[in-house]
């Protein structure tokens, strides 16, 4: 749990400053949605290979594996913001997406031990502890940090990787030391069975989308996971240059986005509480419409704006909270102990590959159309995942039961 606070200041600040960076260096709207989609490229490309790995050693010499190469990475866009050599920039934050790719993968290390009742609880409490991190992230980056950066001759933005360096680099010292034993290890999820007996098998990653197709609720999870972070993904990205082109300070941006990380990470806990009382499918539906809320008070927010863009940023990230901690603590106890590493890598790789692919999306849509256009699609998906979630969880048997008697014709036949 303190290992994911400094990897998210990291993964925050880094991912703040990547679209206005990739803007100053090039001038391309499509370049900047393509640096922001480089990060969840990274972290698509190495969820499937951290989990494997994970199956064979255990979370922490992965975790810390990855934080490091995040670190060289965060080094490789401070060269960048240096010299202002776009292909530095965008290896570095591919690089930077294997850190993201390890915290998404440390919130399953905090269900490993937990019982099948409070598995989401868990996940929920270790995605809240990335608050204080990620909140901090943003602001520290493109304030503090970025005076350090030109205090020391260098662009401000290159602030932001400074304080990656040193986040990512504190987080992977940190978990090597302190966590032990091995969660996984303990609860016997590495060794022979399941992922593991597969690894090396050239279908491992059909095995795997086989896995997160083979059941409705497995289904359902990846769908949850999905929508949420390509709502999220495709509006945050493009809402720093956004704010920018309205004439906000850098500093008003990061609290922007702050406030978005508030609502990404605050009340996970309680979104965990209430998935493990009332099930993962209506905290899915419920998570879709706050994100759509989120996204179209976004869509008709000026760039010059103030309370629309701090209101709207808030219900996305709590929207993505839902469909995350819901997502991930469906897909857990959809899929039998010996497969669930390689579904929960599978389910990450899903997730940030369609992010991925919506930032690169944002950032075409907003040069060819606009920031509205942008953010109104973005409602629809949100939209369509409530509907999806909600008829889930409307024809379960719980509730078709309660309909029933709540129905004149139950009552009747009581």
């Amino acid at each position: 749990m303190v290992g994911v606070l400094p990897s998210g200041a990291a993964i925050a600040g880094s991912y703040s400053a990547a679209t206005i960076l990739a803007d100053d260096i090039t001038g391309s709207g499509t370049l900047a949605g393509l640096t922001a989609a480089a990060l969840t490229v990274g972290g698509a490309l190495s969820a499937v290979p951290l989990a494997r790995a994970m199956t064979r050693h255990g979370r922490r010499p992965v975790l810390v594996a990855a934080w490091s190469l995040a670190a060289l990475g965060a080094l490789s866009a401070l060269m960048a913001a240096a010299t202002g050599a776009y292909p530095l920039l965008l290896v570095g934050i591919l690089a930077v997406g294997t850190g993201q790719a390890a915290n998404l993968a440390a919130r399953y290390a905090a269900a490993d031990l937990a019982d099948e009742h409070h598995k989401a609880r868990a996940i929920g409490l270790l995605v809240w502890m990335g608050t204080f991190g990620s909140v901090l992230g943003p602001t520290v980056a493109l304030g503090p940090a970025g005076r350090l950066a030109s205090g020391l001759g260098l662009p401000d933005l290159a602030g932001a990787y400074l304080l990656a360096v040193a986040g990512f680099a504190g987080a992977a010292l940190f978990v090597h030391r302190t966590l032990r034993p091995d969660p996984l290890v303990v609860a016997g999820g590495t060794g022979g069975g399941g992922a593991s007996a597969t690894a090396d098998r050239p279908g491992h990653l059909r095995r795997a989308v086989a896995l997160l197709t083979a059941s409705p609720g497995t289904r359902l999870a990846v769908a949850g996971l999905v929508g949420g972070h390509v709502v999220m993904v495709a509006v945050m990205s493009m809402t720093p240059l956004h704010l920018e082109d309205g004439g906000h300070t850098l500093q008003v941006i990061g609290l922007v986005i702050s406030v978005h990380i508030i609502g990404m990470y605050a009340l996970s806990p309680l979104v965990g509480r209430i998935v493990d009382r009332v099930g993962p499918r209506p905290v899915l539906a419920a998570g879709g419409l706050l994100a759509a809320l989120g996204a179209e008070i976004a869509a008709h927010t000026t760039g010059a704006g103030r309370l629309g863009p701090f209101s709207g940023l808030f219900l996305l990230g709590l929207g993505w909270s839902c469909t995350l901690v819901a997502g991930s603590g469906l897909l857990t106890v959809s899929v039998p102990t010996a497969d669930r590493v390689e579904a929960q890598g599978a389910g990450d790789l899903a997730m940030t590959a369609s992010g991925a692919l919506a930032a690169l999306t944002a950032g075409a849509v907003v040069e060819t159309a606009s920031y509205h256009a942008l953010s109104t699609g973005a409602a629809l998906v949100g939209l369509m995942l409530a509907a999806v979630a909600g008829a889930s969880w409307l024809s379960s048997p719980g509730v078709r039961a309660v309909v029933s008697r709540l129905s004149p014709a139950g009552r009747s036949v009581r």
